[in-house]
Parts: C-alpha cells; sequence; structure tokens
C-alpha cells in the first residue's frame, strides 16, 4: 500500500511540474535533422542525420540499437542523445531496422553478423558523402548492440571508440538472468521460480537442438508463445556471444565507454564490465547510474504514467541524472583522440 501511494504521489508531482514547464522546457532540441536513404544488405534503409546548429560537427555517433522493431529515432526517445551528440560536435546517423518504417528487409531475418554488415553499410556510405563528418566515427550500441560493435570493430580501421549502453556478452547467460532478475522484481515464491526456470529449460533445450516451430508451437501455451519468425530469429542468434568479437578487436586499442545502470533487469552488467576489462584493459571505461537498462529513472519504467508524461513534457528527464553529461564527454574524450 504505501509502496502504491508514493506512485501515485509521483505521478501527480510530476504531471503538475510537467504542466508548468512543458512551454518552457518542451522539445526544443538542440540539432537539425534530415532525412538519409543508403543501400543496406537487404535493400534500402531509410534513417536520419543529425547534426549540431550551425553545421560544425567534427564527427559521426552511428546508433546500433537494441533487440525489437527499433524506428530510427526510437519514436523521439533518441532526442537527447542525439542533442548530447551534437553539444559535443558530432552529427548522428541512425536508421530504421529492416521492415520498420520505410526501411527493406525483415530485422528477424538477421543475424548478429547481418546486422554488422549492416552497421559497415552505413558506415560506407558515411564515408562516401561530401557533407557528412567522419572526421571521429564513434559506435553507441545499446543492449543487443553489444553482439554486433565487436565485430566491426574488429574489422576496420575507422572506428575510434565505443559507447556501449547495457551490452550483454552471452545470450543465453543473458535471458537467464533476465528471467531471474524479473522473478525477484515481482516477488516470485520459490515453487513459481522453480516452475519458469523449468519451463525456461526446456524452451532452451529446444533451442539448442534446433527444433522446428511447429515442435515448440505445440507444446508451449499460445499466451507464452515467440511467433514464427521470432522463434527463427532466437534459433539464429541463441549462441550469440560477443567473447570473440571482443577479444578479435583488443589489439586495435579502440577505447570503450560501458554506461550501466544499477538497476538493470534484463543484462548482467557486472559481468559485461568483468569480461569487457578481462579482454580490454585499460582500454575500457566504466560509469554506472540509478537507472534501468535503457538508463531510464527507474520510476520511468516502473510507473508507466510517469514515462508517458516525462516523454511528451520533459523527453530529457526520461534519463537517469549525469547519462547525458557523461556521453557528452566520453564523445569528447574519443573526440581529442581522432581529431
Amino acid at each position: 500500500m504505501r509502496k502504491t501511494i508514493v506512485r501515485v504521489l509521483v505521478v501527480l508531482t510530476v504531471l503538475a511540474v510537467g504542466l508548468g514547464v512543458v512551454t518552457v522546457a518542451g522539445n526544443d532540441f538542440r540539432f537539425t535533422r534530415r532525412e538519409v536513404t543508403f543501400g543496406g544488405p537487404q535493400g534500402s534503409l531509410v534513417g536520419v542525420l543529425t547534426e549540431p546548429r550551425g553545421g560544425d560537427a567534427r564527427g559521426l555517433v552511428v546508433m546500433v540499437h537494441g533487440d525489437g522493431p527499433v524506428e530510427a529515432t526510437q519514436g523521439g526517445l533518441y532526442s537527447p542523445w542525439f542533442e548530447a551528440a551534437a553539444d559535443a560536435g558530432f552529427a548522428t546517423l541512425s536508421w530504421s531496422k529492416p521492415g520498420v518504417g520505410r526501411s527493406a528487409g525483415d530485422w528477424l531475418d538477421q543475424s548478429m553478423a547481418d546486422r554488422a554488415a549492416e552497421v559497415d553499410a552505413a558506415l560506407d556510405w558515411a564515408h562516401a558523402q561530401d557533407d557528412v563528418p567522419t572526421g571521429t566515427v564513434v559506435l553507441w550500441a545499446a543492449s543487443q548492440g553489444g553482439w554486433v560493435f565487436p565485430r566491426v570493430v574488429a574489422d576496420r580501421d575507422d572506428v575510434a571508440g565505443v559507447v556501449a549502453v547495457g551490452t550483454a556478452v552471452d545470450w543465453l547467460r543473458q535471458g537467464r538472468f533476465h528471467l531471474l532478475a524479473g522473478l525477484d522484481d515481482q516477488g516470485a515464491d520459490d515453487d513459481e521460480r522453480a516452475r519458469a526456470v523449468a519451463e525456461s529449460d526446456r524452451v532452451r533445450d529446444l533451442l539448442e537442438r534446433g527444433a522446428s516451430y511447429d515442435e515448440y508451437a505445440t507444446t508451449t501455451p499460445e499466451a507464452d508463445r515467440m511467433t514464427r519468425d521470432r522463434w527463427g530469429f532466437v534459433l539464429r542468434n541463441v549462441h550469440a556471444d560477443a567473447t570473440e568479437g571482443l577479444r578479435a578487436m583488443a589489439p586495435r586499442g579502440v577505447p570503450v565507454h560501458l554506461m550501466a545502470g544499477e538497476h538493470d533487469r534484463n543484462v548482467d552488467v557486472a559481468e559485461t564490465e568483468r569480461v569487457y576489462r578481462d579482454l580490454l584493459g585499460d582500454h575500457v571505461t566504466v560509469s554506472t547510474f540509478d537507472a534501468v537498462h535503457s538508463l531510464a529513472r527507474p520510476v520511468v519504467e516502473d510507473v508507466d504514467v510517469v514515462g508517458a508524461v516525462t516523454a511528451v513534457v520533459r523527453p530529457r528527464a526520461l534519463l537517469a541524472p549525469g547519462v547525458l553529461d557523461d556521453y557528452r564527454s566520453a564523445l569528447a574524450s574519443m573526440g581529442r583522440r581522432g581529431w
């Protein structure tokens, strides 16, 4: 009851404050934006290029999305990241995943190697444009992007740095961590935990032996069932492990800045930090925030109304305190290395 009352009070406070500041804070971000189109492995990809007002960018951030049907701007949620990059003197290139919006293809038909090839195509396109600043290239990789960026960095010599946001190392371990963290958050008892783990083990066994979707579907309740396309995507990527790619990129000495949320229930960020430090050594820096997986404030994820109101009224406030300042600082540091 006490927790519910506190949440209601928080909602009312956000609504009251938000309505008072909307005309002051608004969504007037400090960047310009234009649509871009380039060829990807599955066809034409449509995205955006944001730049500092005045057009004096000296470097480029390339967004490597996490899981799901991500649109180029994440419905506007990427705007604070675009703005922080612009403040640091960087343009940002982001595109809708294949099959999202007007981008051709199907993101569920991709492996992590396919996703890396897509980033390669974006980088090649950027270098071929006279009006895209590629003096310093930084990859911004979120969540699932942690299985993508090591492949790109290992195979190219034009990436000056990586900002990794809540990235994972091993697909199966990440899935188990997510399951257990979710059960903890729900206050599951021992019996509920045992049933959930047993079901997870059953599905993992099917994935390990490459079972057909029909076999999976006939033994899984409809409410818990993946779609056929999602099953294929997971089958294709279930053995994803960033370790080999990180080891391959290590000799290049590219700085990696890991940004992690203390309340991340999706990824074991402590494991990610440990593996990054073991394989990349002094080239890794880490910042931790009072935040969830997306680096948003915990209340934004825990109380839907707060997230919805904040996104409209003060979108910069979605992210935990210090996140955007830290991002700007990381880009500035990588920029000094590259320029």
